[in-house]
C-alpha cells in the first residue's frame, strides 16, 4: 500500500483525535488533492503553517497506529470474516 493511501486509511480511524483546522488542512491536501499553497490561500495562512499542520497529522497518525494498531486489527478482522470458522470466531473475540 503506498504511503498516501496508508495515511488516508489511518485517518479514517483516528480523524476525531485532531483539531478542526488539522482535519480541514489534511482533507483538502489528501482528499481534494490541493497543493499546500492552495490550502494556504484558501485559509489565508502561510504555506508553512499548512505544511506544519499536515506534517503533524501525518506523524501522529503513524504514532497512533504504532501504539493502538486499529487499522492492523481491522484488516485482520476483515480477513478472518472472509473465512469464518470456529477458530476464527475465537480469534475475533480475542481481538475485541
Amino acid at each position: 500500500m503506498d504511503n498516501r493511501l496508508y495515511l488516508i486509511n489511518l485517518y479514517d480511524y483516528y480523524k476525531e483525535l485532531f483539531t478542526e483546522k488539522q482535519q480541514i488542512y489534511f482533507e483538502e491536501y489528501y482528499f481534494d488533492n490541493l497543493s499546500l499553497q492552495e490550502v494556504a490561500e484558501n485559509h489565508e495562512v502561510s504555506r508553512n503553517a499548512v505544511f506544519k499542520q499536515v506534517k503533524e497529522v501525518e506523524e501522529k497518525l503513524l504514532l497512533y497506529e504504532d501504539k493502538l494498531k486499529l487499522l492492523e486489527k481491522g484488516n485482520e478482522i476483515r480477513k478472518l470474516l472472509e473465512n469464518l470458522t470456529e477458530d476464527n470466531k475465537k480469534r475475533i473475540e480475542e481481538l475485541v
